[in-house]
C-alpha cells in the first residue's frame, strides 16, 4: 500500500552510463587562493636562489683560486722563506782568541773553554725567582738579571726568546747553571772561550787583559786586538715546537775561524827574574815605582820589561789605578846624568872633540844665573872623555855642549829618538819632550846637556844606549816577534831597517869610557859583574806627572854587557822618595840582572882585558 505524501524526498534513482558515449566531462571549481597572513614574508623563487647561490660560490671559488694561484706562482718563495724562517734557529760559534806566547813557544795568555749564559724569556714565569737563583751562581747583582730577564719583546713588538746574562764564564759556573736547568726551563748555556793567564801578575804590564765581552783592553792584549782576536761562526737549523732540533731538518754550520797568535821577543825565564829583582829593589827602598829592561842591542828585541807596581792580568777588577801601565814606555822622567852619553857621542860625530881630546874644566859654570858644579871635586883641572863619563862631571858635559850648539844637540836628540814614541806596540807609550832651541831659557845651555829639562821614558832611554851598543845603528825596539795564523803560518813582524844616528868610531868611544863607571873610580863601582866588563853610566832625575814634578829621585843605571863585545842593553830605573843615586840604588839590581842574563845565554867571561883607566890629561 503506497503512503500518501508524508513529506519524505523520494529515493534517487542509480544513473546508469549510457551505451551512447563518455559522460560529460567534470568542471574545475576554482577556489580563491588562501589569504597570507599579515606580517609573514613571502618566500623567494628556489630556482632564483638556487642560481644566486651558485654563481656567488662560483665568485668565491674563483677569488680564492685566483689568490692560490697568485701565492704559488708570484709570492710562493716568500710565504716558503717565512714559514722555514718561523721554525729556523741560528746559534753563534765564538771563534777561539789567538794565544800570546814568549819567543820559545811557551803560553803567557790563551783561551780555554768556558761558556756563555743566556735565557729564554718566553720560558720565564717567575723573573724574581729566576734572578734570585742565577745571580749568585753568575756573580752578578739580582737587579741586573732581572732587568735582563725584563726585555721578552723586540722593538718591532715580536717576542725575544734570546737574551744573554753574562758572556765568558768559566766551565765550572755553566757546569751549575746547566744544573740549575732541570728546575728553570729557559736557561741557555752555550760553548764559548775564556781568557786564562797562566801567570798572573807575571808580564801583566805587556800582556795586558780582556773585557767581559773578550776584546782587548791594555797591553798587548789591546793594541793587537785585531789580529787576537778570531770570527765567530753560526750553526743555522730548524727546530720543533720544543725548541728541540729537527733531526732531518735544514742544518747549516759556518765554522768560526781562531785568531792569530802573537809570539813574542819575551824569554820567560829572563822576565821572571827581572820582575823578581826588581820587585824586590823597590820593596827594599820603598820606591814608588820602577822599571827594568833587558834588550837585544843588535836586533832591538825586548828580552825582558818589568814594571812595578803591578797587578794580576788574570783578575783585572782587584787592579790598583795606574798599575796597569806599562811604567817603561807610559812614565815620563828626567834621564839626568845618562843624558851625557849623548851629549858625548854628538860632540864625538860632529867633530868639536876627539877620543883623545882633553879638556881643562873649571870647578863651576854658570848658564843663565844659574851655576853648575861637579859632585867630585877636580883632583886636576885636565880631565879625558873618560875622566869627564866616569865622574859624571857636569862641567865637562856642558862645556861639550857650548862647542856642539843648541841647534845640534836638539837634532841628536831626536836623531837617538827622544821626543818621538818608540813604535813598540803598547797603549798608552808617551812619547817624551826634548825642547827646540827656540824654547830654550837662559839656563837651558846647563840643564839640557846633562840630561835635566828633558822628559823621557825609561824604554827610550835603554834603546839611545842599543845604539850606541851597534856601534851608531839605531834598532826599533821590539816585543812582537812573529804572527802565527790561523793556518799555521808564522809571519815575521816587519821593522824598519837600522838607522845610522853617529859614526861607529863615536859610538865604540863612548862605550868604551864608560867601562870606567863601574870600577872605583866611577860612579857605580856596584854595577860590576865579575868576569865581565861592563860600560855604562849612573843617572839621577825627577819624574814628571802633569805639569809638575813629584818628590824624591829617579836614579838609574844603564849598561851594555859585555862591553868588549856587546850584546845586551840593561836599565834598571827606580823612583825612590829619598834621595838616592843610580850607583847605588840601581847599580846593584843591575849586576844581578846583567850576571843572569850573561849566564843564561852561556856568554863566555870577557877575554881581554879591560881598557886602562885614564881619568885626567
Amino acid at each position: 500500500m503506497r503512503r500518501g505524501g508524508t513529506g519524505r524526498r523520494p529515493a534517487r534513482s542509480v544513473t546508469t552510463r549510457h551505451a551512447e558515449g563518455p559522460p560529460p566531462p567534470r568542471r574545475r571549481q576554482l577556489h580563491p587562493p588562501p589569504r597570507r597572513a599579515r606580517g609573514i614574508a613571502r618566500l623567494g623563487n628556489p630556482s632564483i636562489r638556487l642560481r644566486v647561490g651558485l654563481a656567488v660560490l662560483l665568485a668565491l671559488f674563483a677569488a680564492v683560486g685566483g689568490r692560490v694561484v697568485q701565492i704559488q706562482s708570484t709570492e710562493g718563495s716568500q710565504y716558503a722563506e717565512l714559514a722555514a724562517n718561523s721554525r729556523r734557529d741560528k746559534v753563534e760559534i765564538f771563534a777561539p782568541r789567538g794565544s800570546i806566547l814568549d819567543r820559545d813557544g811557551n803560553v803567557l795568555a790563551q783561551d780555554v773553554q768556558g761558556a756563555t749564559i743566556a735565557a729564554d724569556p718566553g720560558y720565564i714565569k717567575n723573573r724574581a725567582e729566576v734572578a734570585a737563583a742565577v745571580a749568585p751562581v753568575l756573580g752578578m747583582p739580582v737587579a741586573t738579571v732581572a732587568e735582563k730577564l725584563s726585555h721578552d719583546t723586540h722593538a718591532d713588538g715580536t717576542k725575544n726568546r734570546y737574551v744573554v746574562l753574562k758572556k765568558k764564564v768559566p766551565l765550572a759556573v755553566g757546569d751549575r747553571i746547566n744544573a740549575l736547568r732541570e728546575k728553570i726551563p729557559g736557561l741557555i748555556v752555550q760553548e764559548d772561550q775564556v781568557r786564562e793567564v797562566p801567570g798572573g801578575p807575571f808580564a801583566a804590564n805587556l800582556l795586558g787583559y780582556t773585557g767581559a765581552d773578550g776584546i782587548g783592553l791594555a797591553g798587548l792584549e789591546s793594541s793587537y786586538n785585531k789580529l787576537l782576536e778570531g770570527t765567530n761562526g753560526e750553526r743555522i737549523f730548524d727546530k720543533g715546537a720544543g725548541g728541540q732540533e729537527i733531526p732531518d731538518g735544514y742544518h747549516k754550520v759556518t765554522p768560526a775561524k781562531a785568531g792569530s797568535d802573537l809570539v813574542l821577543t819575551i824569554d820567560r825565564d829572563l822576565q821572571y827574574q827581572t820582575q823578581k829583582l826588581l820587585a824586590e829593589r823597590v820593596a827594599a827602598t820603598k820606591a814608588y815605582m820602577g822599571t827594568a829592561i833587558v834588550m837585544d842591542a843588535h836586533t832591538g828585541e825586548i828580552l825582558a820589561m818589568s814594571s812595578v807596581p803591578t797587578y794580576d792580568a788574570s783578575d783585572p777588577k782587584t787592579a790598583k789605578k795606574g798599575t796597569t801601565l806599562d811604567l817603561a814606555t807610559a812614565a815620563v822622567v828626567e834621564p839626568g846624568s845618562v843624558h851625557k852619553a849623548l851629549t858625548v857621542a854628538a860632540g864625538l860625530d860632529a867633530g868639536v872633540i876627539e877620543p883623545d881630546s882633553v879638556l881643562t874644566l873649571p870647578e863651576t859654570v854658570t848658564k843663565g844665573g844659574y851655576t853648575y858644579r861637579d859632585t867630585h871635586k877636580h883632583a886636576k883641572p885636565d880631565y879625558t872623555l873618560m875622566g869627564i863619563l866616569a865622574q859624571s862631571s857636569n862641567v865637562g858635559t856642558i862645556e861639550i855642549a857650548d862647542r856642539l850648539g843648541a841647534k845640534r844637540l836638539y837634532d841628536y836628540q831626536r836623531a837617538f829618538g827622544l821626543g818621538s814614541k818608540t813604535g813598540v806596540g803598547l797603549p798608552g807609550e808617551s812619547a817624551g819632550i826634548v825642547q827646540p832651541p827656540s824654547n830654550w831659557s837662559g839656563s837651558s845651555a846647563g840643564s839640557i846637556p846633562i840630561g835635566l829639562g828633558v822628559a823621557v821614558t825609561p824604554l827610550q832611554m835603554t834603546a839611545l844606549y842599543a845604539t850606541l851598543a851597534n856601534g851608531g845603528m839605531k834598532v826599533q825596539p821590539t816585543l812582537v816577534k812573529s804572527v802565527v795564523g790561523s793556518d799555521g803560518t808564522a809571519r815575521p813582524v816587519e821593522r824598519p831597517k837600522a838607522k845610522r844616528v853617529v859614526s861607529k868610531e863615536a859610538a865604540d868611544t863612548v862605550v868604551r869610557d864608560m867601562t870606567a863607571i863601574a870600577t872605583d873610580e866611577g860612579t857605580a863601582p856596584l854595577a860590576a859583574v865579575p868576569g865581565y866588563i861592563v860600560s855604562g853610566k849612573t843617572g839621577t832625575g825627577s819624574r814628571a806627572e802633569g805639569n809638575r814634578y813629584l818628590d824624591g829621585n829617579v836614579t838609574s843605571f844603564i849598561g851594555v854587557v859585555p862591553a868588549d863585545s856587546p850584546r845586551y842593553v840593561i836599565s834598571v830605573i827606580v823612583h825612590t822618595p829619598s834621595n838616592g843615586v843610580g850607583g847605588a840604588i840601581a847599580g846593584p839590581t843591575f849586576a844581578d840582572l846583567a850576571g843572569f842574563t850573561l849566564r843564561r845565554y852561556g856568554v863566555s867571561p870577557s877575554g881581554a882585558p879591560a881598557p886602562p883607566i885614564t881619568l885626567y890629561g
